[in-house]
């Protein structure tokens, strides 16, 4: 099981870059794929970005690829996402989510979430 903690939220002008980061707990965080899921008020939880274990796999929403950037340090135990060009759109609460994978790709499910971090766009 692992336990994962996000930091990084906040507020940010339209246009502006925020980097958010995820800490995972064990020892075993290599072997997780690691997610960014995102809920806007009054809507459902939407995929952002995903990595695989390695890092050499990643997949992201059409509506933030060319702007998003996820990356892992299995050194820390951390994934991040680097997220530019901010727009409004882009407010919601940002939760990391982690997959136990035996294989090297990106999921579509995740078992393993964490509480959440505010991202607040104001145009």
């Amino acid at each position: 099981q692992v336990q994962l903690v996000e930091s990084g939220g906040g507020l940010v002008q339209a246009g502006g870059s925020l980097k958010l980061s995820c800490v995972g707990s064990g020892r075993t965080f290599e072997r997780y794929a690691m997610g960014w899921f995102r809920q806007a008020p009054g809507k459902e939880r939407e995929f952002v970005a995903g990595i695989s274990r390695s890092g050499g796999s990643t997949k992201y929403a059409v509506s933030v690829n060319g702007r998003f950037t996820i990356s892992r340090d299995t050194t820390k135990n951390t994934v991040y996402l680097q997220m530019n060009s901010l727009k409004a759109s882009d407010t919601a609460v940002y939760y990391c989510a982690a997959d136990w994978r035996l294989s090297d790709n990106v999921p579509v499910e995740y078992d393993y979430w964490g509480r959440g971090t505010q991202v607040t766009v104001s145009s």
